[in-house]
C-alpha cells in the first residue's frame, strides 16, 4: 500500500502582486500559536535599532511599513503556497539590504556579496514536512541569481522552541552544507556557505 504524501508547496519570490498572500498569512496562520510575534510583519531585520524603539512599534506601524517596502521591491524574501494560500514564509536578501546590520561594529569586507537567511515562519499545521527547506533552497537559489557568492544564517543553538527557531534551526542549516563563521561570547552563531 502507497501512502499520499503530502502535497508540495509552491515556492515564490515576495512581489508586490504577492502583498495580500504575505498579509494574510501573518495575519492568519503564522503566529497562531505564538500571537505575541503577530506584530513583527518581519519589520524587526529591516530596522536599524539604534534609530527605532522595537519595544515600541506598533503592529499597525510595521504593517504599513511592511506593505510600503513590499512595494518598493525592498523587502525580500520567499512565500511557500498551497492552493494559492501562504503556508510559509522565509526572508533572505542581500545583506546590505538589511539595516538590523548597520550597528555592527565588526562588518565583513565582504559584506557586498553575502545573502543572509534571516527567519522563518511556518504554519504550525505545515511544520516537519519540509516547507523550511523547500524556502531555503529557494533562498540559496536566489542568492546565486544576484551573484552573490556568500550564504549567512543566524541560528540560535539553545532554542527550544518552534518560536525560538525562527531564525530556523542550526540542523537545517548543517545539513545544507553552512558551517560555523563565527561564534559571539553569547553562543550566537553565525553560519556561512560558499555558492556556487
Amino acid at each position: 500500500m502507497v501512502i499520499p504524501s503530502a502535497p508540495r508547496p509552491l515556492i515564490v519570490a515576495l512581489t508586490p502582486a504577492l502583498r495580500d498572500e504575505f498579509l494574510g498569512f501573518f495575519e492568519g496562520e503564522a503566529f497562531a500559536d505564538n500571537p505575541r510575534w503577530a506584530s513583527c510583519y518581519c519589520q524587526f531585520p529591516q530596522e536599524d535599532h539604534r534609530e527605532v524603539d522595537w519595544e515600541a512599534r506598533t503592529g499597525a506601524e510595521n504593517r504599513t511599513l511592511a506593505c510600503d517596502r513590499i512595494d518598493a521591491g525592498t523587502m525580500r524574501g520567499y512565500l511557500a503556497l498551497l492552493d494559492g494560500e501562504a503556508v510559509g514564509w522565509c526572508s533572505a536578501g542581500p545583506r546590505v539590504g538589511y539595516r538590523f546590520f548597520d550597528d555592527d561594529p565588526v562588518a565583513d569586507a565582504d559584506a557586498d556579496d553575502v545573502g543572509s537567511v534571516m527567519c522563518f515562519v511556518v504554519a504550525q499545521a505545515h511544520r516537519g514536512q519540509g516547507v523550511a527547506r523547500l524556502l531555503l533552497e529557494a533562498a540559496l537559489a536566489g542568492f546565486v541569481e544576484r551573484g552573490l557568492s556568500m550564504a549567512e544564517a543566524y541560528p540560535n543553538p539553545r532554542a527550544t522552541t518552534d518560536a525560538a527557531n525562527h531564525f530556523g534551526p542550526m540542523s537545517l542549516y548543517l545539513s545544507a552544507g553552512f558551517a560555523v563563521h563565527s561564534e559571539d561570547p553569547d553562543g550566537w552563531v553565525v553560519l556561512r556557505k560558499a555558492l556556487p
